[in-house]
């Protein structure tokens, strides 16, 4: 689909824009860490929840009035799996950097009680020619899009590559400029004051937010300070660069450590909120007043109109946090709390104000559409889907495109592959072998199993999934008590 610039007005006004100019649309990718899929006032659901009054996000709400709401969106359920496929375009179960990463050569402790781990991409995502053990070697998206002509920018959480690995570094990996990204999945302490680091409290300096020392010792949020000195970028590149940018806003918030913005907790302590809650809720607001600062600033330069955004989440909200009802689950777990994510589409021209889409779509669609918007003739071999279409279709049926998720690991919660098709999700559960069916549109907190009583969706799904896992040489743990591989899903029926 082919952008529609408002270049005759643009004319008649005397005006010329960066993106008309190019026809190449600016890119801003906003992503958040551990944002629930409630955790707005933009109901995403078919109702509205308590939480959706709890939390408060007018910039998310001024972005949904513009474009269109994706109400079955979804990532990885953690973090590096995530983001690993948003730059190689490839599901978790090929890419093989199925947990989180940090420490070379060091994985996060599992629960080895029944399996024994696969060896996993642990030390994630890499440049090619790197030759880092366990790793995947990929071109990138940003490097892709450096070849269309694109000055790209990464600014915030990177969690690509573990520390002292070249995929540690955003630049490595394909963009220009670098803010504050580095190995690490969290930041030591979001304020200033603290220097953005974990020092202060014994955790160590491997968690210390990099580049932002001129912040250090002031009371300042890390997300403003983030936000300001992307600001400051964005009026540079526009201003100087005259080239079409890719900005991929990519917060650190609202992943702990829990600690408020100040700026916003005496208004959630005075709406009656406590603990955690109240924290989380001046987190997510601090968020959004950095999307609304970056909207406002693309308005000022005169690049809006040239801008598509799209707002996601990494996956859903941590178990520390309020359940994010009707999903059943949180972050890591394969029911639906753990990878169903907000997102929302604004692109200028395109997309009707106020549009939902139920058309299912998942992280690694964003490698080809984002490289069919910036004009790629010949958009690289990938496991994703552009999502372009539904822009002009809410309505676009995607019934028959499976989407699948594989977790062999153990930390934190149970290993599990599952694919969705449909309104059909089948989940398989590696330590128990168990499988389960659920009915979505019917039952979205995921409280009925109905394989017992549709046997043959079991067997038809179990297939599905176990083509996918044989086809992308899945990684499986290995039972202890036999010695051998986790079965696949079709060989326990």
């Amino acid at each position: 689909m082919k952008r529609i610039f408002q270049t005759a007005a643009l004319l008649a006004l005397g005006l010329t824009s960066l993106a008309s100019a190019s026809e190449k649309p600016n890119i801003l990718f906003f992503l958040v860490d551990d944002m629930g899929w409630q955790e707005t006032s933009v109901a995403f659901g078919p109702e509205r929840t308590a939480l959706n009054d709890v939390y408060e996000t007018p910039n998310m709400k001024r972005l949904a009035s513009e474009g269109m709401l994706f109400t079955n969106a979804y990532a990885c359920a953690i973090c590096s799996p995530t983001r690993v496929s948003l730059m190689t375009g490839q599901n978790a179960a090929r890419h093989k950097v199925t947990s989180w990463t940090l420490r070379k050569n060091v994985a996060p402790r599992e629960n080895t009680k029944v399996l024994l781990p696969p060896k996993w991409n642990l030390n994630g995502l890499q440049p090619p020619g790197s030759n880092v053990e366990a790793t995947i070697e990929a071109k990138t998206l940003p490097a892709y899009l450096q070849d269309l002509g694109y000055k790209t920018i990464h600014v915030g959480k990177a969690h690509f590559g573990a520390k002292d690995t070249p995929g540690a570094n955003p630049s490595n990996l394909g963009f220009n400029v670098n803010i504050a990204g580095a190995h690490m999945g969290g930041p030591g302490s979001y304020h200033g004051d603290k220097d953005f680091s974990a020092v202060w409290r014994g955790g160590g300096a491997i968690w210390s937010v990099p580049g932002l020392e001129k912040y250090q010792g002031q009371k300042i949020n890390l997300t403003e300070a983030l936000t300001l000195e992307t600001i400051a970028e964005l009026k540079k590149t526009v201003k100087e660069d005259k080239k079409p940018f890719y900005l991929y806003m990519s917060h650190y918030a609202v992943h702990a450590p829990w600690e408020a913005d100040r700026r916003f907790i005496d208004h959630f302590k005075k709406k009656g909120l406590k603990g955690q809650q109240a924290v989380l809720a001046s987190m997510l607001k601090s968020m959004d007043k950095s999307l609304g600062d970056l909207m406002d600033t693309l308005e000022e330069l005169g690049v809006a109109e040239d801008t598509i955004i799209v707002f996601m989440s990494d996956n859903g909200s941590p178990k520390n946090c309020k359940r994010n009802l009707p999903l059943r689950g949180h972050k890591i777990s394969g029911y639906e709390g753990g990878s169903r994510v907000p997102m929302i589409v604004h692109y200028p021209g395109i997309t009707k104000k106020t549009t939902r889409t139920d058309a299912p779509i998942i992280i690694e669609d964003i490698f080809p559409t984002f490289l069919e918007w910036a004009g790629m003739k010949e958009i690289p071999q990938n496991d994703g889907l552009s999502f372009d279409e539904i822009l002009n279709d809410p309505a676009t049926d995607r019934s028959q495109r499976p989407l699948f998720w594989h977790y062999p690991n153990s930390y934190d919660q149970p290993a599990f592959s599952s694919v969705r098709l449909g309104d059909l999700k089948l989940l398989y559960w590696h330590a128990t072998q168990k499988l389960e069916l659920f009915n979505l549109k019917d039952d979205l907190s995921e409280e009925n199993d109905l394989a017992a009583k549709q046997p043959e969706d079991v067997k038809r799904l179990a297939k599905l999934l176990s083509d996918h896992l044989r086809s992308t040489k899945a990684l499986m743990a290995t039972v202890k008590k036999t010695g051998k591989p986790v079965p696949l899903p079709d060989e326990v029926l």
